[in-house]
């Protein structure tokens, strides 16, 4: 059972029905989880008891994004869609349909005016957010304004340059590719790993891009150059997702491993493993002001804790599939959980421990 791999293209093909029988079966049974709701209707409010669900997507769904200014959600999965709608009353707000084939990662500019989608397809679609910024009525957008077909297989992550000028696309290739966010011609490839390229980040002070995969390690790089400066070796399995905090000294890295580690991202001191999900690692969060981190998980919880101990603080459990991204506001009071299960969740972060 060790050779079984455990990584969000696995996840994916387990959602869609594309792995082979036998691949199906391991995949489901190492779940221990009830079968995806692929067409999920809306009889229900966005909001009930103690959170709020957004329902407006058919399948499940990999991926979201908070909008810079806390007021919109972008969200994406099986469906080829991404959606954007308001996160304080759930009204759909727009949905874009360019991809052909699974979208696996959403991120908003820095401004606000734009999102890059990623997907199965091998393309990152960058689109104009006009229904959000003009207030147009809600439509449905197949055009988009760039579209990058410099991968060969997958992509399956996307992050903006905090000055909003290029982009840094991974992927099923290898590689994670820089970009021009206007243009869409290719600055420069990083060709540091040796197999899937599963997460990439930008550090928040533009200097440097955190990018991990399959061969187990996270490696950090000069984001204008594309020097490697330092390799972490710290997961034996391999790394799904990564996350700068807000003053980019420190990054929180996701593992198969069914942990969180933080550690140093200049010389890589290991801060301390976080053990407590039960499952595959697949979202990790830092909170604005960088004193917590919220986890989401296979096990199907999310999970806030102290970004400086790691002592719990919180899990929600409302999911009834795996947790695949988690974003927190950008005021810090909520967070939003995507999942497999077709919803995004939207939930206030536990007053008792926000902290200025």
């Amino acid at each position: 059972m060790d050779t079984f791999r455990p990584s969000r293209r696995m996840v994916v093909l387990g959602l869609a029905g594309l792995l082979g029988a036998g691949g199906t079966l391991l995949w489901l049974q190492r779940l221990h989880t009830q079968t995806v709701q692929r067409k999920v209707s809306s009889p229900f409010p966005y909001t009930s008891g103690d959170h709020s669900t957004y329902r407006g997507h058919q399948g499940g769904l990999l991926t979201g994004s908070w909008s810079p200014d806390g007021k919109h959600i972008a969200s994406a999965g099986l469906d080829k869609t991404v959606q954007v709608w308001d996160a304080s009353t759930g009204a759909h707000v727009q949905t874009y349909r360019g991809h052909t084939k699974t979208i696996l990662s959403v991120a908003w500019s820095p401004d606000g005016t734009r999102i890059a989608s990623a997907g199965a397809d091998q393309t990152v679609q960058v689109w104009r957010v006009d229904g959000v910024v003009k207030g147009n009525s809600p439509a449905s957008i197949r055009g988009n304004i760039l579209s990058y077909g410099g991968h060969a297989g997958w992509v399956l992550a996307v992050a903006w340059s905090p000055d909003g000028t290029r982009i840094v696309s991974v992927g099923e290739d290898q590689t994670a590719q820089v970009w021009d966010a206007f243009t869409g011609v290719l600055l420069y490839t990083y060709r540091g790993h040796s197999e899937v390229v599963n997460t990439v980040a930008w550090s928040p002070d533009g200097t440097h891009i955190a990018s991990a995969g399959d061969d187990k390690t996270v490696q950090v790089w000069n984001a204008t150059t594309g020097k490697l400066a330092f390799t972490y070796f710290g997961h034996p399995k391999l790394v799904n997702v990564v996350a700068w905090s807000p003053d980019s000294t420190r990054i929180a890295s996701g593992s198969a491993d069914k942990t969180v580690q933080v550690w140093n991202a200049t010389t890589g001191d290991n801060t301390f493993i976080y053990h407590g999900h039960s499952l595959w690692v697949f979202a990790v969060a830092w909170s604005p002001g960088g004193t917590r981190i919220a986890s989401g998980s296979v096990d199907k919880t999310v999970q806030v804790w102290d970004a400086i101990s790691g002592g719990d603080v919180f899990t929600y459990r409302h999911h009834s599939f795996d947790v695949n991204a988690v974003a927190w506001s950008p005021d810090g009071t909520r967070i939003a959980s995507v999942s497999g299960d077709g919803t995004v969740q939207v939930w206030d972060a536990p007053t008792f421990f926000l902290l200025s």
